[in-house]
């Protein structure tokens, strides 16, 4: 809200892949950002045993540590907010030989294009924990695993070959490593695709106060609940049933607390 001086919502929100639930979320301070609202969510979260995945913003010393005194393993993008340190590992896998790492790769064919990925992790990385390497050097607790995925998208006759880079606390084969990558994607198309075209989140004109946080957490609640129903209907036919149905509703309510 421009005329208040209000700035946009900004919200991160924690998904369970395989659940597809949101788990929750966590509003960025005024003048900050992600890096300071993920280890808040964190800290609301149950996670032992879990792989947590994070692009590059949550690449943080702090975060990765926050991640294993929860009790679980962090999974986190690498890329030029560590210049030095992406450099290194960008040069190990130029370097590596064929038996140094551990290799993968899956193939997508569809929306006119073709997608080749290749999956590389190497759990060698004592070269990067040593006490050999420069003093006062920030260090990512329990590091145990660097991986690529090299992405080659053939579309027509235009060929694009894309190299991203990762650090880990857990020792994922080549073929965990390639799913947990595509899974952490899925908060695009399963959350915030589903966000705007379910629940039109885009044209939300609600802006004073905290209406945008509360009713984004409404929504939150509404999407787990939708999913929570075992039928055949889309999300979209879903939702509007839950309105118009009260027994519908009853079965889904009485559904999400099995």
């Amino acid at each position: 809200n421009r005329s208040r001086g209000q700035n946009p919502l900004h919200l991160v929100s924690a998904w369970a892949a395989r659940q597809r639930l949101v788990l929750g979320q966590q509003a960025c301070a005024e003048k900050s950002n992600e890096i300071t609202a993920i280890p808040e969510l964190l800290e609301r979260l149950e996670l032992t045993g879990a792989l947590v995945t994070i692009d590059a913003m949550g690449c943080q010393t702090k975060i990765a540590a926050a991640i294993r005194n929860k009790g679980a393993d962090y999974l986190l993008a690498l890329k030029g907010n560590w210049p030095a340190l992406c450099a290194e590992v960008e040069r190990f896998f130029a370097d590596a030989g064929p038996d140094t790492c551990q290799h993968h790769q899956s193939t997508d064919n569809d929306h006119g294009r073709l997608e080749i990925r290749r999956h590389a992790v190497c759990h060698d990385v004592g070269w990067l924990t040593s006490d050999k390497r420069f003093p006062g050097e920030w260090r990512f607790k329990d590091l145990a695993m660097i991986a690529m995925v090299e992405s080659e998208t053939i579309r027509g006759a235009k060929t694009c070959l894309e190299r991203r880079y990762y650090l880990s606390s857990a020792t994922l084969t080549a073929q965990q490593f390639a799913h947990a990558v595509r899974a952490h994607w899925h908060v695009e198309i399963r959350l915030h695709w589903v966000m705007d075209v379910v629940f039109h989140d885009d044209l939300m004109r609600l802006r004073t106060q905290n209406g945008p946080a509360n009713m984004a957490t409404v929504r939150h609640i509404s999407l787990n609940l939708i999913r929570s129903i075992n039928d055949k209907a889309s999300l979209k036919v879903r939702r509007k049933t839950l309105g118009w149905d009260d027994d519908y509703l009853e079965t889904a309510i009485t559904a999400a607390h099995k």
